[in-house]
């Protein structure tokens, strides 16, 4: 039997979460959603995930800081950062550090689930 590709979704917006797991769990998806980064950051401690789409602006630890963490914790995660205040640079800083991509806000559910089936696609491969 294959297993799950397990997703982290973290944004201090609780519409985010609530609109992207049922919608990524209906695709087959395990997904686990977080409103506060500490608390994404101390499961991520606990748990790999295949990927995690993480907010960039955020109270107590950034999208970046947990990005940082992720890479030194777990190499083959894949990490994608939404943001309302992304700028071509701080995009392409982010993706030169590893990031697998950066997505503006407003985003439509489609983008995400596209990106991860290209991400799947790759771990599968």
């Amino acid at each position: 039997m294959e297993s799950k590709i397990k997703i982290l979704v973290l944004d201090d917006e609780e519409i985010v979460v609530t609109r992207l797991k049922p919608s990524l769990e209906k695709d087959g998806y395990s997904v686990e959603t977080y409103t506060d980064s500490r608390q994404a950051k101390a499961r991520i401690e606990q748990q790999k995930f295949d990927i995690v789409i993480t907010d960039l602006k955020m109270a107590n630890i950034d999208g970046m800081q947990l990005f940082y963490f992720i890479k030194e914790k777990w190499p083959d995660t894949a990490v994608v950062l939404i943001s309302g205040f992304a700028t071509l640079k701080v995009a392409q800083e982010a993706i030169q550090h590893g990031v697998r991509e950066v997505i503006s806000k407003p985003f439509k559910i489609s983008q995400i689930k596209e990106l991860i089936i290209r991400i799947r696609t790759e771990i599968e491969n």
